[in-house]
């Protein structure tokens, strides 16, 4: 067997995994009119079941922020219930894990994209030097209206409703998104949060909202089966921080208080601009367990998970491309390179169309 270390179950709270190797959250726009999960999301993901976690890509927790051309799955009407607990039934039948990332857009969002509601975020600050694919074409990402304090329970409740949703739906736990620059991430940097009072300013107060879905999400699931996701260093959708290492540590060190599942830590940056050892502050805060992200390979996951940097190590790209991705490490065999061109167009080429080894 190849990385061995890989191959042992283990426990993310109270979710029990079969190895270590965990899909991450990846936004593949194929969710039916309606952002309802249909059958081709049903045999995308079932086909990957033998990942020790599957991690649902990024669910829209309220109606009306969708940032994806509205091709995103929602969690929010009793259709989207019906469409996941296809999904999570078919996964299950594999005796996969499977659990559902609860986001919300903000500023990433656009009006064209949901009947003319400007975009909200923690304070009036567009994304900059980057454009968001509408009806219309591209356009500029818009300013967004900066959220009042008296509106922010409201985010909170549609967090637990949405929570209360997966539940029905049968999944095995949830993640909350507070990464990749969307509202929760929004919140926690202060290169995007320019307010003052309660959730702005200091760190502390930077957190409060994320910290308070989090709460609001262990009332419904327990904090046994409760993730969260976080990027201190990605400057994707425009976002930067003064301290991001002092920031992983705070989070980290609150959602330790809190006992949650586990913590999956975006270690670096898509683009290379921002810096700096995010893995030793969150690892020296959080005592549970710890999933790391970005750019792995098997043969650096398996020394990562061996030495305890790492509970779980979290595969991206890979999974859209050698649906057994699992049983292809453990063989030694050469992994597939996906077709960028298929990431987000419709349909199933590129999405459900990679063979297996078997095949």
């Amino acid at each position: 067997m190849h990385h061995a270390s890989l191959f042992t179950p283990t426990c993310l709270g109270s979710i029990t995994i079969a190895n270590r190797i965990v899909m991450a959250p990846l936004t593949r726009c194929r969710a039916e009119p309606g952002h309802v999960p249909g059958v081709l999301m049903a045999e995308y993901y079932s086909q990957r079941a033998s990942a020790g976690l599957i991690i649902c890509e990024a669910t829209m927790a309220i109606e009306g922020n969708s940032a994806f051309g509205g091709a995103e799955p929602g969690i929010y009407s009793a259709a989207q219930v019906a469409g996941w607990k296809r999904v999570t039934d078919a996964v299950h039948a594999k005796g996969g894990r499977i659990v559902l990332q609860l986001w919300h857009g903000g500023r990433a969002c656009h009006s064209l994209l949901n009947r003319g509601a400007q975009p909200v975020a923690p304070s009036a600050v567009a994304i900059a030097n980057d454009e968001i694919h509408t009806p219309e074409g591209k356009k500029p990402y818009e300013t967004p209206r900066e959220l009042r304090d008296d509106e922010l329970p409201g985010i909170v409740a549609g967090f637990r409703r949405a929570a209360e949703n997966a539940k029905a739906a049968g999944f095995d736990g949830v993640e909350v998104h507070g990464a990749n620059g969307y509202l929760l991430d929004q919140f926690l940097r202060d290169g995007s949060n320019r307010r003052s009072g309660p959730y702005g300013g200091a760190m502390a107060n930077r957190a409060r909202l994320l910290l308070e879905v989090v709460d609001a999400v262990i009332t419904v699931w327990g904090a046994g089966r409760v993730g969260v996701r976080i990027s201190p260093l990605n400057s994707f959708n425009d976002m930067r921080d003064s301290d991001p290492v002092g920031l992983t540590r705070y989070v980290a060190g609150e959602l330790d208080r809190r006992g949650i599942a586990f913590l999956d830590l975006m270690r670096g940056d898509f683009f290379g601009v921002q810096k700096g050892d995010v893995v030793s502050a969150a690892r020296g805060a959080f005592r549970g367990a710890l999933l790391g992200g970005m750019g792995f390979s098997p043969s650096e996951a398996a020394p990562a998970v061996s030495t305890g940097t790492y509970t779980a190590v979290v595969f991206g790209h890979h999974f859209i491309s050698n649906p057994d991705l699992v049983e292809r490490v453990k063989v030694g065999v050469t992994l597939v390179e996906p077709d960028q061109s298929t990431f987000y167009s419709p349909g199933s080429k590129g999405y459900t169309d990679y063979p297996t080894l078997s095949r």
